[in-house]
């Protein structure tokens, strides 16, 4: 059962922390835009839509090791607890924890509100006997998750290697956060993709049907329409590079001549062959995402992968600390 939400604020009332982000980044050298930003309602579509891409893997491996192993993780985490979803869009991958694990409540967590009720609307509808509470957040901070879920055992999850668009020094914070926000004995299930051969990565990133071009130069429409802005969107042309000294892929939004434009009332310039940097996506190997998972006070307990080792499943626990030996 769905539970009723607040309405929206005023649609036309930019979120404070988009302005001051997209500011700042255009003003630093290197210019950057945080990638969460990416996702309003014609963000988080285009997102889902590459999803389903041939050049992506990443959805479809690890939706197909969960299908394989997700017996396996419900007898670690057992039956009856609150899954809490950060990040959820559009939950494609959550029918598949809900069905093995048979929580009593479903709390999923995104940015994107009105992306996140319909959601969570379509997912009731195949749930009729489970409590959805749909929650609009920045779950990059700690959160006060619903009172009705304050006495229940949490499993969070955290699906799609969304870790990866972290740096790590930000990846370990967000660990934390969700360490706190879940509470001591919880348990976290989530992805994370594996280094590979660059051209699989590339195309991944810069799909052949320019889907993700369109998801990247999305974010300057939103600028435009909520930030008042005039940026001319024919000036600039989506970028995916792999840089192999950070093991990541790097999503720029490069210049292809010099403009000039504002934003919120303020003036900006940028040259031909410029870029904005607008997402990062790391990969981890699976002691590197061990360490990662141990960085933000998260026990391993459980990993699985797909039989090529492309993608990895890591199910960890928030275990009470002790003094190191």
């Amino acid at each position: 059962m769905l539970k009723p939400e607040i309405e929206d604020g005023q649609a036309s009332l930019a979120d404070p922390q988009f302005r001051a982000d997209v500011l700042a980044g255009l003003e630093r050298r290197p210019r950057a835009i945080p990638a969460r930003w990416f996702y309003d309602r014609r963000g988080s579509e285009l997102f889902e839509a590459i999803t389903d891409l041939p050049e992506y893997y990443p959805t479809r491996t690890e939706t197909q090791i969960l299908r394989d192993h997700c017996p396996d993780v419900a007898k670690i985490v057992g039956h009856g607890r609150a899954v809490v979803e950060f990040g959820s869009g559009s939950s494609t991958k959550t029918p598949v924890l809900l069905r093995c694990v048979s929580p009593r409540a479903y709390v999923p967590i995104d940015i994107s509100g009105d992306f996140l009720r319909d959601s969570a609307r379509a997912l009731s509808a195949g749930f009729p006997d489970l409590t959805v509470l749909p929650f609009e957040a920045d779950f990059m901070r700690p959160l006060t998750l619903p009172a009705e879920i304050a006495d229940m055992p949490k499993l969070g999850f955290f699906p799609g290697s969304t870790i990866g668009n972290m740096i790590p020094l930000m990846a370990v914070d967000l660990l934390r956060a969700m360490r706190m926000s879940l509470g001591l004995g919880a348990m976290l299930l989530i992805g994370m993709d594996r280094i590979k051969d660059e051209q699989t990565l590339v195309r991944a990133y810069d799909d052949a049907a320019g889907v993700t071009a369109a998801f990247n130069m999305n974010l300057l429409d939103r600028i435009n329409r909520e930030l008042d802005g005039t940026i001319p969107v024919d000036a600039f042309r989506h970028v995916a590079r792999w840089n192999d000294d950070r093991a990541r892929i790097e999503m720029h939004l490069e210049a292809v001549r010099d403009a000039a434009f504002t934003v919120d009332g303020r003036p900006f310039a940028i040259e031909a062959g410029e870029t904005i940097h607008t997402e990062n996506s790391h990969k981890y190997g699976p002691r590197d995402a061990r360490i990662l998972l141990r960085s933000g006070g998260w026990t391993p307990i459980g990993e699985w992968t797909d039989p090529e080792g492309k993608f990895g499943l890591y199910l960890a626990e928030a275990q009470a600390e002790r003094p190191a030996p």
